[in-house]
């Protein structure tokens, strides 16, 4: 497994890692054997990178990883985790919360519901509007000196921000999402990050399912598929961004690829700081995934992908209004 330094102060991490919402939320039910038997296979091949957040089911998605990370294979791997997000007993979500006192308490749940004596990254979920990002990231820098945290990390921030939190303490990475539908950080926020030596750790690259491959018109969702609200899979929308799949499926077919290689392949190739976070919860989604490592695009290949899939070729935006409201990154 090729490996990369995320950003110039962070830890050195697999090419690709594995997100792990959906073993726990958003995606309807899942499986936990399997989720357990996916965390352990993609640690077998050599993905160091578990991507996690508190609020993913409600901590049940760390007490999984935790599970799965017994018995020795917890310093195999770096654990990213994100906090800050408030929600309610019926999973509704009720604002951010990333006051000082706020960071180091979700901390400590953190640490006890992994089962671990520290985090590889600790990073906000959003920007709280109510907190300088100044206070937030002093918090944690306080529990990096103490030794609960190893590394600092961002998600979905804007290049203002960034250079705020980055004036307090080194960041390693920010998280954010970006894939040939999502490519809004390449004019200010990728820039920026590369300026200031921070590494991005890209989340929906396969745009939840969308540009899979294995997404159909016809599929149905239940009310807990985040992808039932998701302006992307609306009527109308879903028929125009299914025919950007299938124009794609002819460049996955000549390159003996599917079209999700293909597609976390071209999001690795637009550079070294980048690592793309697969969200498989299943082995055989895995295993495909794994497969893009092997895939190297050419620039012929590149030019063919932006002839059929152009920036900003996507119909609807990544999230519903509200939530695009609380996303600094969109600002």
């Amino acid at each position: 497994m090729k490996t990369h330094r995320l950003g110039q102060t962070g830890p050195q991490v697999s090419a690709l890692g594995l997100g792990c919402m959906g073993m726990s939320d958003m995606y309807g039910p899942s499986d936990r054997a399997e989720s357990i038997a996916t965390l352990h296979a993609a640690i077998d091949a050599g993905m160091t990178l578990i991507d996690t957040g508190d609020f993913y089911g409600m901590g049940h998605n760390e007490m999984l990883i935790g599970e799965a990370l017994k018995d020795g294979l917890r310093d195999k791997v770096s654990i990213s985790v994100k906090f800050g997000a408030l929600r309610g007993p019926d999973g509704g979500w009720l604002g951010y919360d990333a006051r000082p006192q706020a960071v180091k308490t979700a901390l400590a749940y953190t640490l006890k519901r992994l089962n671990v004596d520290y985090i590889d990254i600790y990073r906000p979920s959003r920007l709280d509007p109510a907190v300088p990002i100044e206070d937030t990231i002093g918090a944690i820098a306080e529990m990096v000196q103490a030794g609960y945290v190893r590394h600092i990390g961002l998600s979905e921030m804007g290049p203002d921000t960034i250079r705020r939190a980055a004036s307090v303490h080194p960041i390693s990475d920010l998280q954010i999402e970006y894939s040939l539908l999502s490519r809004g950080i390449e004019e200010k926020i990728l820039p920026t990050c590369r300026d200031l030596g921070i590494g991005i750790t890209a989340y929906g690259v396969l745009s939840r399912g969308l540009i899979s491959g294995h997404w159909q018109k016809d599929r149905t969702t239940d009310a807990t598929d985040f992808r039932a609200r998701s302006p992307r899979f609306q009527e109308g929308n879903l028929e125009q961004n299914l025919a950007l799949v299938e124009a794609l499926r002819q460049i996955a077919e000549a390159r003996q690829a599917t079209v999700a290689q293909v597609a976390i392949a071209w999001v690795a190739a637009q550079g070294e700081d980048i690592v793309p976070l697969i969200g498989a919860r299943r082995r055989d989604r895995l295993s495909e995934s794994l497969g893009a490592l092997d895939l190297i695009l050419t620039a012929e290949d590149l030019a063919a992908i932006e002839r059929v899939v152009p920036k900003g070729a996507a119909a609807g935006s990544r999230y519903a209004e509200m939530q695009m409201a609380h996303l600094d990154s969109e600002r």
